[in-house]
């Protein structure tokens, strides 16, 4: 036979066999519709860095599941709530990875190996179930109680002398540093911002760059092919600021393997996790994984509740009123002879609807981590291709004029009466979904509602506000993975309580 024509039939056949493969996974049904983009770098352009601003503007033109690529990366942006419910239920266990291509990230991630950037593996799955066993569960939070209200006591106390030397409060800094030594005493049996000198420097310096660095643009996490240019230099910087952390965290783990005796009968989180650190089926988390699990705790434990309790207060000192309501929910339910207690929450409706307000307006994490599914798939009458990213825009979604009433108004009253009663921030009702929903649901919701509710509460219930005479709130956002407000917060602080009990905090 001849040769030619033996080749020509295999190349043939092959072609045969790639048409099948091809047609018998590609639907008939349409990719959502979206803006066409430019060469190379897509719909970049149209983006911009408040990303999540720019595709709710884009939804409004393409509807609630939009595709779009972004440089050389397909993206679906779901920005309604059943938009929302449709990939996070029913398709939830496929979208439950995350793209390992986000260059910017891997270093501060150590090459993906947190919880939060990992994919949905079996040593991803013992990482959660360690956070929440032994910190961020019910139980485990209930046992770190006292914590808390040391630490808050203690920025109490601060903000109480700032307000005898007739000094204003710069809000994000202290609620920074109290939350940063809850959480690393929590972990670490230590008080991150305790010492003084050289490294309390250093750590602020570091996680300030942690949690404004994630979100910087770097056109190689889309365009991978022209990665090499770095054109701010994102990658260098997180490059640094991993190797300062990492230098850190080695020096902290090492001091605490040293004094491990003296907690023999009151570990630590650290201590727990290393003696669990393998798990049912064989899988055993490496250093590496313990140290991107102190990662996560610190950058999204600290970020996280922060911003939006500062968010919260920004609100109240622009709608007096509510402040004023605030104090009056408090003084009946608690008066004005002790201190607000995690116990007293319950009973402080109004409060809860502020935070949730909050939540809303304000969402930490305006768009949500990216999602990202190996299969095709097909949502609403759409074909998703294969090695999709998914992203859910929280910060759309709470401001959609189609979901909330006056949804630019901040009105906790929307949570009081009414639909809003009834939704809560905890990833089933999805009109409301600051920490996600799902399998990759925000491990840490519960603490951070914590953080919330009780650091804001006692800020209120403790002191009346006000801005500096003649100062007005710069309400503008500083856009990047989380959502801070671009001037921080200032104002002074007024003891509204009995004076024997700011003496009793010292």
């Amino acid at each position: 036979m001849d040769p030619i024509l033996i080749i020509i039939t295999l190349l043939c056949f092959l072609l045969h066999l790639l048409l099948r493969h091809y047609l018998g996974h590609r639907s008939t049904l349409p990719l959502p519709p979206g803006p066409r983009g430019y060469p190379l770098l897509g719909c970049l352009p149209l983006v911009g860095p408040a990303a999540h601003s720019s595709l709710a503007t884009l939804s409004k033109s393409y509807g609630p599941i939009m595709y779009l690529k972004l440089g050389t990366c397909p993206v679906i942006v779901a920005s309604t709530p059943s938009a929302a419910r449709a990939f996070l239920t029913t398709l939830d266990s496929q979208f439950a990875n995350r793209p390992t291509d986000i260059i910017s990230a891997k270093d501060i991630t150590y090459n993906c190996n947190n919880m939060v950037f990992s994919n949905l593996t079996p040593r991803w799955k013992l990482l959660r179930k360690l956070a929440n066993l032994h910190m961020l569960g019910t139980k485990a939070l209930s046992s770190w109680s006292p914590i808390r209200r040391s630490e808050l006591h203690l920025m109490l106390q601060s903000i109480h002398s700032s307000s005898q030397l007739g000094q204003p409060v710069v809000l994000p800094e202290l609620l920074v540093c109290t939350t940063g030594n809850v959480i690393s005493r929590v972990m670490l049996s230590r008080r991150v911002f305790d010492v003084r000198g050289e490294e309390l420097g250093q750590f602020k310096s570091v996680l300030e760059d942690m949690l404004t660095g994630v979100g910087l643009f770097n056109i190689g996490d889309f365009v991978p092919s022209i990665a090499w240019m770095d054109l701010q230099g994102v990658q260098a910087r997180m490059k640094g600021v991993n190797k300062r952390f990492d230098g850190m965290i080695t020096r902290m783990l090492a001091e605490h393997a040293a004094t491990a005796a003296e907690r023999a009968d009151n570990p630590d989180f650290i201590d727990l996790v290393l003696a669990n650190r393998v798990g049912d089926n064989g899988e055993t988390l490496s250093d590496v994984n313990i140290k991107g699990l102190i990662w996560d705790m610190f950058t999204a434990g600290t970020d996280t509740s922060s911003i939006v309790v500062e968010w919260a207060l920004a609100e109240m000192l622009k709608n007096p009123t509510i402040l004023k309501r605030a104090h009056l929910e408090m003084d009946a339910v608690i008066g004005r002879d002790r201190l607000l207690e995690e116990s007293d929450i319950p009973n402080l409706p109004y409060l809860r609807a502020i935070c949730k307000e909050a939540l809303r307006k304000h969402p930490s994490t305006p768009l949500s981590l990216p999602h990202y599914s190996f299969q095709a798939c097909e949502v609403e009458g759409y074909y998703i291709p294969a090695n999709t990213r998914l992203l859910i825009n929280i910060w759309g979604i709470g401001r959609d004029p189609n979901v909330w009433e006056r949804p630019l108004e901040f009105d906790p009253e929307r949570f009081i009466s009414g639909k809003g009663a009834k939704i809560e921030p905890n990833g089933s009702d999805f009109e409301l979904i600051p920490f996600g929903a799902g399998r990759r649901i925000c491990a840490g919701k519960q603490a951070g509602m914590m953080f919330l509710q009780y650091f804001l509460g006692a800020l209120v219930h403790a002191f009346d506000w006000e801005l500096p005479t003649g100062e007005e709130i710069d309400m503008s956002e500083t856009p990047g993975l989380a959502l801070p407000k671009a001037m921080p917060l200032k104002a002074f602080a007024t003891p509204r309580l009995a004076p024997t009990l700011y003496m009793s905090l010292k």
